[in-house]
């Protein structure tokens, strides 16, 4: 994510605030993908803190017209667990504003969100993410950092976090428009399998007999079903852009990123992916100084940087392919 400045004052400021330490209102402008100091705000701007601008017409930004479904507030922390999973959602779709995805020039559908809630009025309920029929489910439960923290160490999902899960679940709302493309079908299941196999079987399987990654696989997950192995790949590309973009975009540089790098315009994969690793290897340095876990603590073999590679081209080329 690039680095902002307030108009005002030319301070550095911060994607989700609100206002500088000037004093002046920030709006973040999505098709512009920059600060404003004078904007229509979002009608949740007071409810969720969200600083988006919005379109002329209309009353909710474009990330918070996604959304259909919401939690009780009167229940809970339910209203500041939505605030923060909704900022994890708009730095999402700021990211991936970069390849044309849900800006005023793509024609295409956007996804909705219902954002749920384990806490309801007079019990809990477990609330499964997932997608389907160009919904998207999340469990905003998870935005409380310790409730996250121990389903990371419960499932053994060191990367578990409100980005990744909406990172991944984009993917597959990103498959299904990809997936009308001319030739897409056709060479995803020459990289990823046949996506028509039964994915409920594929799931039970995979629960009743998990799968080692074996070099194939960005992740164990990824194992258990083509579409899986898709969005799990899909998710980590997209992790792996936003973190190097940060990284120069924060004015740092290093041996093998070039002068003035821009890794969302960079249309080589394969160059992407080499210099993602190099900056993801002197990140997990600096956390190791720290006798912290590796930041990044995952392997490209040759497989996965094909499958990455693929994702890639096609995520970063949808318009010009008709998806």
């Amino acid at each position: 994510m690039q680095s902002f400045t307030c108009p005002a004052s030319g301070d550095r400021v911060y994607f989700d605030n609100l206002a500088c330490g000037c004093g002046a209102q920030l709006y973040y402008e999505p098709e512009a993908r920059a600060m404003w100091n004078e904007a229509m705000p979002c009608a949740n701007r007071d409810i969720i803190g969200c600083n988006w601008a919005v379109a002329p017409g209309e009353t909710l930004c474009r990330a918070c017209l996604m959304t259909g479904i919401i939690p009780d507030f009167s229940v809970g922390n339910n209203q500041e667990l939505l605030a923060r999973a909704e900022r994890a959602k708009r730095w999402v779709l700021a990211n991936i504003s970069n390849w044309g995805w849900f800006t005023d020039a793509d024609q295409g559908p956007s996804p909705s969100f219902q954002m749920l809630s384990e806490y309801i009025a007079g019990s809990e309920e477990r609330i499964m993410m997932g997608y389907g029929g160009g919904i998207i489910t999340i469990n905003v439960t998870e935005a409380d950092e310790l409730i996250r923290l121990q389903r990371q160490h419960q499932l053994r999902e060191q990367y578990r976090s409100m980005v990744g899960h909406f990172r991944h679940e984009i993917a597959h709302f990103l498959f299904n428009r990809l997936s009308v493309a001319s030739g897409f079908l056709e060479a995803f299941r020459t990289v990823f399998g046949d996506e028509r196999t039964d994915y409920g079987a594929a799931l039970q399987e995979h629960y009743a007999n998990p799968k080692l990654t074996n070099g194939e696989f960005i992740t164990n997950y990824a194992t258990a079903h083509p579409h899986e192995d898709w969005a799990e790949t899909t998710a980590h590309l997209l992790h792996m852009v936003d973190f190097t973009d940060s990284f120069v975009s924060a004015g740092l540089s290093m041996a093998g990123v070039p002068e003035n790098y821009t890794p969302y315009q960079d249309g080589n994969a394969q160059h992407l992916l080499t210099i993602t690793t190099d900056v993801a290897i002197a990140m997990n340095d600096i956390n190791r100084a720290l006798d912290n876990s590796d930041l990044y603590p995952f392997v490209l073999t040759p497989r996965i940087r094909e499958k990455l590679s693929f994702v890639h081209d096609w995520v970063m080329h949808h318009a010009e392919r008709g998806a």
